[in-house]
């Protein structure tokens, strides 16, 4: 094995080693020809980490409690059954909760609950991340 040329390379190396300890005791395995069948992480990652989801975890984040038509406002775009399908998802795996009120018409409020703020603080610190990052990622797509 030749030695490192730079002191970058030699962090690069050790990230990417270290990368790996983490991605190994997550997956529990990194055998791209014999996955398993059944993923949890890749299960738990397809409800909270879509477009809609996490808008919708960062959002009741910033406003504690919302109404369905009050997030249907703010995420432009969603379809009432897109945001119904993903608050029953979100609130199936304990990110948010429902509160229904015997009105007329009926009166539905969401919040999140303290694991749903758990996860949208980490989301908080992937959109910094991302944030520092911008330049660095338009610079890249103007290279290709």
């Amino acid at each position: 094995m030749s030695e490192p040329s730079s002191l970058n390379e030699t962090i690069a190396d050790y990230q990417y080693v270290e990368l790996q300890k983490k991605l190994k005791k997550i997956f529990g395995h990194l055998d791209y020809k014999n996955p398993p069948e059944v993923c949890p992480v890749r299960d738990v990652l397809s409800v909270a980490s879509n477009k809609w989801s996490i808008l919708i975890i960062l959002y009741l984040g910033a406003y504690k409690l919302l109404r369905f038509n009050e997030l249907k406002k703010i995420l432009y775009g969603v379809s009432s059954k897109t945001l119904s399908e993903k608050l029953k998802s979100l609130e199936r795996d304990g990110y948010l909760s429902r509160k229904q009120y015997s009105e007329v018409p009926i009166r539905v409020e969401y919040q999140l609950t303290a694991f749903g703020m758990r996860y949208a603080d980490k989301l908080i610190e992937l959109t910094t991340w991302m944030d520092n990052e911008k330049e660095l990622i338009l610079s890249n797509r103007k290279k290709n």
